[in-house]
């Protein structure tokens, strides 16, 4: 977590302190944070709660140290609320979480348009410190955001709910989340899946992709299902066609 403290009040600062808080003005884009302007000049934006945690005020004093903490506060505060708007989209693994606060550290080329101009030019936007993202991780950790069995749960009833599918696929689309196996066993077993009505599922919904039932039966079985169950299924399922 990053860790907050009040910068030091202006009767306790010495000198060496040559910066001032002039100015704090309610951001544009987002009203949930504030521009912080130092010696008259806009310096970074931060989170409501960060003004507060950090104890900034007009007329504050401020050492290097203390405009480089604000900086890097800055910095945190903008990660973690792209971070929250990525997990608030629909549940997500740690792993997916992850990969997503590392891909945002990558600098990144952007096309833009010069207002005066007209023209267009490309620019790099400078991705997140990566030093950032184990603090962003563990800010989501204490807010309930990281939880690989809910999200597991909440990822097989969607796929048993909606499409049908097998265990054996299951498991390795939940490999790929980052899902360790411990708890793919967990969900696997508490759950009320039953492996021919999933089988049932999918038939109902490729049949009439496949003319050929060979081909629709080769299909079934790459999908993780039971050869003999996949036969017996199919074989249901066309004489009720019938």
């Amino acid at each position: 977590m990053l860790e907050t403290h009040t910068i030091f009040d202006g009767e306790q600062s010495d000198a060496a302190s040559s910066h001032r808080v002039t100015d704090i003005k309610e951001a544009v884009r987002d009203r949930n944070r504030v521009n912080i302007y130092v010696d008259d000049k806009f310096y970074c934006s931060l989170d409501i709660s960060q003004v507060v945690d950090y104890g900034i005020k007009v007329g504050r004093e401020l050492s290097a140290e203390d405009l480089a903490d604000l900086k890097r506060a800055s910095d945190f505060g903008k990660f973690y609320g792209r971070a929250l708007e990525y997990v608030l989209m629909r549940p997500h693994s740690t792993k997916e979480i992850r990969d997503y606060l590392k891909r945002k550290t990558l600098d990144k080329k952007v096309r833009t348009k010069n207002p005066k101009t007209g023209e267009y030019q490309t620019k790099t936007r400078q991705g997140y410190d990566s030093s950032l993202v184990p603090l962003v991780l563990e800010r989501l950790e204490q807010h309930g955001y990281l939880d690989d069995e809910r999200f597991a749960r909440v990822w097989a009833e969607n796929r048993h709910a909606k499409k049908g599918i097998s265990n054996r696929k299951l498991r390795e689309e939940l490999a790929e989340k980052g899902i360790s196996k411990d708890i793919v066993d967990a969900v696997l077993q508490d759950g009320a899946r039953d492996e021919r009505e999933e089988l049932r599922k999918v038939i109902a919904r490729k049949a009439n992709r496949y003319a050929d039932r060979q081909k629709l039966m080769q299909y079934l079985v790459r999908q993780g299902f039971n050869y003999s169950d996949v036969s017996e299924e199919l074989s249901t399922f066309s004489s009720e066609g019938a």
